[in-house]
């Protein structure tokens, strides 16, 4: 059975190659806006997996750059109606559909209150692409799957290009374009053996910290849509506070380990909580579930394809179709 989730994220690398080359001028002239007048505040405006997208991209600017980066609550201009206060701010907004009443409502407010809006959205003809002062298309294609794959990983990309146009980190420019190729490789990684122990599995937690936490967000929604496993993702730094007690032996950990001290924690307390007769399943280089070394934060692009090829993989197993996920649509349009 080839599944429309499984031909989705092998188009990811063309996809991301797409976005990269098609943005350059865009990217370039965003990144001189921003280094000519730094934004006191960066707001990031998405649901679902660009959310999740949003969490690496308030990593990498937040430890280039150092401006801050919060992630705005929707609701509190759709439905409390309370104006934001981001004057000379920069708004991030991601989307596939670009076409969320609640995202387009709050782009609009931060806009009026005068906040340069970028927008990473896959619709060009959306409500959102029209809003936008400087736009990013994703060029991601159509996508059809209900589990987002290759739309989450352009916006991964997409956020890695402002950071590294913003901040003028070569080291990172240089890795971002070969983040194509390292996204193939790891759709051609082994990551077979995590299978078996999640067969069955019911509940499980998924650990990162850093760069990685936003792909442990984005890897439990989908084992949540794809095989209707009821992950949590937690930071490696939180995780040994009070979800800690719920541990116990078999109870399955997926950890994401990129290669810097964020991912030695990461691997450290997988192996503390395996050592307590936990399953430990960690991705990384050299792990059990491997990927190729590279930048620590150009990783978790690799991570998060081998990850979505895997999860398609596991559904089948479980007897699920990845592809329509009962009770879920495609596009979710929020009040």
């Amino acid at each position: 059975m080839t599944t429309l989730m499984a031909h989705e994220t092998a188009e990811a690398p063309r996809a991301i190659a797409a976005m990269l080359h098609d943005n350059v001028d865009r990217l370039a002239a965003l990144g001189e806006r921003l280094r000519a007048g730094p934004p006191p505040v960066v707001v990031t405006c998405a649901r679902g997996s660009s959310d999740h997208a949003a969490t690496y991209g308030k990593y990498l600017i937040e430890t280039l750059t150092g401006v801050p980066v919060a992630s705005a609550a929707p609701s509190v201009v759709s439905l409390y109606g309370a104006p934001p206060q981001v004057a000379g701010g920069l708004m991030i907004a991601i989307s596939q559909s670009g076409r969320s009443p609640d995202l387009l409502a709050t782009v609009k407010a931060h806009a009026a209150a005068g906040a340069h809006v970028v927008a990473l959205v896959n619709d060009e003809k959306s409500p959102l692409a029209e809003m936008a002062m400087t736009l990013l298309p994703l060029r991601a294609g159509p996508e059809r799957a209900v589990a987002a794959t290759k739309s989450c990983l352009t916006s991964l990309a997409g956020l890695a290009a402002i950071a590294a146009a913003w901040s003028g980190d070569a080291t990172l420019t240089d890795a971002l374009a070969g983040s194509p190729d390292a996204v193939s490789d790891a759709l051609r990684a082994d990551w077979t053996p995590a299978i078996p122990p999640l067969i069955g599995a019911e509940r499980m937690f998924v650990l990162a910290r850093g760069y990685g936490l936003g792909i442990a967000q984005e890897a439990a929604l989908k084992l949540k849509e794809t095989s209707s496993i009821q992950a949590e993702a937690f930071s490696a730094a939180e995780v040994r506070h009070g979800p800690m007690r719920i541990v116990d032996t078999g109870f399955p950990i997926l950890g994401f380990a990129t290669s810097d001290d964020a991912g030695d924690d990461v691997a450290a307390v997988t192996a503390e909580l395996a050592a307590r007769g936990a399953v430990a399943l960690t991705a990384g280089p050299g792990r059990i579930l491997p990927i190729n070394a590279g930048h620590p934060a150009i990783e978790p692009l690799a991570m998060l394809a081998g990850f979505y090829r895997f999860a398609e993989a596991l559904a089948l197993a479980r007897g699920h179709d990845p592809d329509r996920p009962p009770h879920l649509a495609k596009i979710t349009r929020t009040l």
